[in-house]
């Protein structure tokens, strides 16, 4: 994705690359047991996690969505922003990369 759309000589590109991408892989590949910080789980198990506890997700503006889908088109063909259970799926060539959503306490 970077390839495609970053020189490797970008900067701001590095950092991110380090920074964020960085962490993330050592921590995946590197580390086990206790030390090991994060471990990946996809966003649907995030979902049943969540609405076991009580909390349920609130719907996208569906105003913003169009307006990010037709930013996205512009920026790069390849990035897609899509929709499931109320989550924004942001994604490349078909590969969901990140999913956000927010949430309310069902009283």
């Amino acid at each position: 994705m970077f390839d495609t759309c970053l020189p490797r000589d970008d900067q701001q590109r590095f950092l991110f690359e380090r920074e964020f991408y960085g962490r993330e892989a050592m921590n995946v590949i590197a580390i086990e047991g206790m030390k090991r910080v994060e471990r990946p789980e996809t966003y649907k198990q995030w979902h049943i996690r969540n609405s076991r506890a009580g909390i349920k997700t609130l719907p996208l503006d569906q105003e913003l969505m169009k307006k990010l889908r037709t930013e996205l088109k512009v920026y790069h063909k390849d990035f897609a922003i899509d929709e499931d259970c109320h989550w924004l799926l942001m994604g490349w060539k078909g590969r969901t990369i990140y999913a956000a959503s927010c949430w309310f306490k069902i009283r």
